[in-house]
């Protein structure tokens, strides 16, 4: 990879491969290494007017996970943005929330060094502004890379320090204060980390780690050894594959439930006592339910793959429901805009208005368990989900074509003109009839098309998947 170091000398084709929609991310060092990070830390800087000169906060907050190149890549950064006259305070390893957390509370901006789900060659960067506002492609990231790209300014001030701040007894103590479960009936949680930073969080948020007294919780741990090579399964529980061990083992233990965290412990999946994987539609809907209760008439945010059962609990319980499209920045966008009190993704991503419009897998965790810990004692998980499991999802399906514009083309006309059939253009295409909705979506990476069907039965289910397949698929061949 070309060095930078302000110079302007990296090559288009890494930058537009690395520097994402959302955040910074490459495979170590082919793509990302330690001089990108330097000058993605000085510009960060420029871009954002950080410095105390430039009537900014003058300090930047910095976290980690437990990846095994994260170390150099965090000490780069830091050396870029101090370089311009900012501070950096790093809090060391934590979760992508922990740093969400961080940032709010400090009113700071803030940068995690994670690639979340990806395997262990991968590291990147998740950008923020002070309260965790996010800093995506149309909100700084952009601007980030063409100054990586053409060169920095020349900058010829006082050097930042580095300093070091725990905070993890703190976000502990915050998410506790925000769901209290010390009065839960006792509950056997089973919790699969993945090697990930939820064997940091988990200890310290339902156990006594971070100095907290105990809960009525008897957490039995799986992987919760910090291993950045992920020796047991990948982190990423979105995959059927890697929920596996976590659902053998809820069975096994007689557990009351099983909860699955990402690789940056941002997400969270859900596994009910009989072992089979909680859609993330159906714990959007449980959340809203609970949030409204506390907020009556207030404005919960879904996305466009939600299943139909979050708009129709949001109005059951007197919300008022929002679908936007896929992504955390327009869910961020959009709560901030409407002052949404709740929004919840079909991919496992959960965002709180009382954490800073910032999501949290953690914190979903809580509001789960606090639910079922509720209920009547003998009531199980899936008993207490009943209400939200209404339709037949197919699971996201992704077809490789070779022009995926085309292809969904060719899906419309096939619909258009349908009696009682709709189609919108918010994210993908959409169409949708009485008892049937399907989402067909563009990978922003990859020759993909991302198909999402839902039904009143699995009949109808399966009929409309096949159709829609057909057409997909006919076009690679």
């Amino acid at each position: 990879m070309a060095a930078g170091h302000g110079s302007g000398a990296y090559d288009a084709r890494i930058l537009d491969s690395v520097i994402k929609a959302y955040d910074v991310r490459g495979i170590v060092p082919d793509q990302f290494d330690a001089a990108l990070a330097r000058d993605v830390g000085a510009a960060f800087v420029e871009v954002l007017g950080i410095r105390v000169a430039d009537g900014g906060p003058g300090a930047v907050v910095v976290g980690q996970d437990m990846r095994p190149s994260g170390d150099g890549l965090v000490e780069a950064f830091a050396d870029g943005v101090t370089s311009r006259g900012c501070d950096v305070i790093r809090i060391g390893l934590a979760s992508t929330d922990g740093l969400y957390f961080a940032s709010g509370i400090l009113g700071l901006p803030g940068a995690m060094f994670t690639a979340s789900h990806n395997p262990a060659r991968y590291n990147g960067i998740k950008l923020c502004r002070s309260g965790a506002a996010p800093v995506g492609q149309d909100t700084g990231l952009r601007e980030i890379r063409g100054l990586v790209e053409s060169g920095l300014p020349d900058y010829a001030g006082p050097r930042g320090a580095v300093r070091s701040d725990d905070m993890l007894a703190r976000y502990a103590d915050y998410l506790r204060d925000l769901v209290d479960l010390r009065t839960s009936r006792p509950l056997t949680v089973v919790v699969d980390a993945g090697n990930g930073m939820a064997g940091l969080t988990v200890p310290a948020v339902l156990g006594t780690a971070a100095g907290l007294g105990g809960l009525p919780l008897d957490v039995i741990e799986m992987y919760f050894e910090l291993d950045g090579t992920f020796p047991h399964h990948e982190a990423n529980p979105i995959e059927p594959a890697n929920l596996r061990d976590l659902q053998r083992e809820v069975v096994a233990r007689g557990a009351d439930i099983g909860l699955a965290f990402d690789g940056d412990a941002d997400r969270c999946f859900v596994v009910d006592e009989k072992g089979r994987a909680v859609t993330p539609s159906a714990i959007t809907a449980l959340i809203a339910e609970r949030e409204l209760a506390r907020h009556p008439g207030a404005t919960i945010i879904y996305n466009c793959i939600s299943s139909r059962t979050v708009p129709e609990v949001i109005a059951e319980r007197g919300g008022v429901g929002e679908r936007t499209r896929v992504g955390h920045s327009f869910i961020k966008g959009r709560m901030a805009e409407t002052g949404a009190i709740f929004g919840g993704e079909h991919s496992g991503h959960f965002y709180f208005a009382d954490f800073w419009r910032a999501d949290s897998g953690m914190l979903a965790a809580l509001h789960v368990l606090a639910a079922l810990g509720e209920t009547p004692a003998g009531t199980t998980l899936s008993q207490m989900l009943e209400p939200y499991d209404r339709y037949v999802v197919s699971g996201e399906i992704n077809s490789e074509v070779g022009d995926p514009a085309e292809a969904t083309a060719r899906v419309a006309a096939y619909f258009a003109g349908r009696p009682e059939v709709t189609q919108d253009r918010l994210d993908g295409l959409t169409v949708a009839a009485p008892e049937w909705w399907f989402n067909l979506r563009p990978s922003n990476t990859e020759p993909l098309l991302r198909l999402n069907v839902e039904a009143r039965d699995a009949e109808t289910m399966q009929a409309i998947r096949d159709e829609v397949l057909a057409l997909v698929r006919e076009m690679t061949t």
